[in-house]
């Protein structure tokens, strides 16, 4: 059974920084690529970066290069989102979910619970 569980999420000043994890389970991730998505209040969910867990590749939503930066701890089964000079607009909810490398999709259905992020100005 597929288990995504986030955390770190919480409120910060605008200019701040927060790290997610996102601790996976269930998965065979040597065969995958991990991202995180984010949904503002009315709005859809989208895309904001990814890592294949083999090789450490990584892509960005271009909202966010230059600020967040996506890792991954193998033994861990660990996933990161280092978020950096936060902005207003960071507000939402994240989550963390396997992507399709070359797309930038979510593969399945598979999501975390989500954890909120909230950047006050």
């Amino acid at each position: 059974q597929v288990q995504l569980v986030e955390s770190g999420g919480g409120l910060v000043q605008a200019g701040g920084s927060l790290r997610l994890s996102c601790v996976v389970s269930g998965l065979t991730l040597s065969n995958l690529a991990m991202g995180w998505f984010r949904q503002a209040p009315g709005k859809g969910r989208e895309f904001v970066a990814r890592i294949i867990w083999s090789e450490g590749g990584v892509s960005y939503a271009e909202f966010v290069k230059g600020r967040f930066s996506i890792s991954r701890d193998i033994p861990k089964n660990t996933m990161y989102l280092q978020m950096n000079n936060l902005k207003v607009e960071d507000t939402a909810v994240y989550y963390c979910t396997p992507v399709i490398a070359m797309s930038n999709k979510p593969y399945g259905d598979s999501w975390g619970q989500g954890i909120q992020v909230t950047v006050a100005s």
